[in-house]
C-alpha cells in the first residue's frame, strides 16, 4: 500500500529500520496513520500492528496521530471520497484497542476532522486534542475547512464540553502546571 500511496519514499521496511534505529538512539517520535484514501481496513490494522511492534521493541513513540485523508487538490482525491465520520471514530477506537497499553496517547486532529468530530473521537479512544497550531498549509491545501488555529480557551471549551478536564502538556506528554 505504501508503494501505491507514496512510490517515491522509502519502503515500509526501510522506514521501520530508520525509526527503530532513531528510537534506539534515544530520539522519540510521533507515529501517524493516514487513512481514508485507497487502503482497506486490513491495511489500516496492519499499519497499527507495525506501530505496536516497533513500540514494544523501542518505546520511542510519544503518540499516534490518526490523520483522515483530505483529497482536495491532489490526484489521489479523484480515487477516493475519503473516510466517513464513522470511519474516523472507528479508527480512533480500534487504535485504542490495539495500541492502548503500548502507545497510550492517541490524538484527535481537530484540523483534519473538525472540533465537533474531535470531541467525539475523545469519547471513542483519543485522549489528546492535538495542538495549538498557528498554521497548517498542507491540510488547508488538501481541503481542510476547520481552520488552522484554536485559542487555548476554545480548546478548553471543546474538552470541557464533553465533561473532561483540560491538561496542558509538553511534546513528550509531561504535564505543564
Amino acid at each position: 500500500m505504501r508503494e501505491k500511496l507514496c512510490p517515491n519514499k522509502v519502503s515500509t521496511q526501510e522506514w521501520v529500520d530508520i525509526i527503530t534505529k532513531a528510537h534506539k538512539l534515544g530520539i522519540p517520535s510521533t507515529s501517524t496513520i493516514m487513512y481514508g484514501s485507497i487502503e482497506t481496513w486490513e491495511d489500516r490494522i496492519d499499519h497499527l500492528m507495525i506501530l505496536r511492534d516497533i513500540q514494544r521493541e523501542t518505546g520511542g513513540f510519544t503518540e499516534l496521530v490518526p490523520m483522515t485523508f483530505l483529497g482536495k487538490n491532489n490526484l489521489m482525491g479523484t480515487k477516493s471520497n475519503g473516510a466517513s465520520g464513522l470511519d474516523d471514530l472507528k479508527l480512533h477506537a480500534i487504535a485504542r484497542i490495539i495500541l492502548g497499553k503500548d502507545i497510550p496517547n492517541i490524538q484527535a486532529s481537530w484540523i483534519k476532522i473538525g472540533p465537533r468530530m474531535a470531541q467525539m473521537a475523545l469519547c471513542c479512544g483519543a485522549n489528546d486534542l492535538g495542538g495549538t497550531m498557528m498554521e497548517d498549509p498542507i491540510s488547508v491545501a488538501a481541503g481542510s475547512s476547520h481552520g488552522e488555529y484554536l485559542s487555548r480557551e476554545e480548546m478548553h471549551a471543546i474538552i470541557e464540553g464533553i465533561g473532561r478536564i483540560p491538561v496542558e502538556r509538553t511534546t513528550k506528554y509531561k504535564r505543564v502546571n
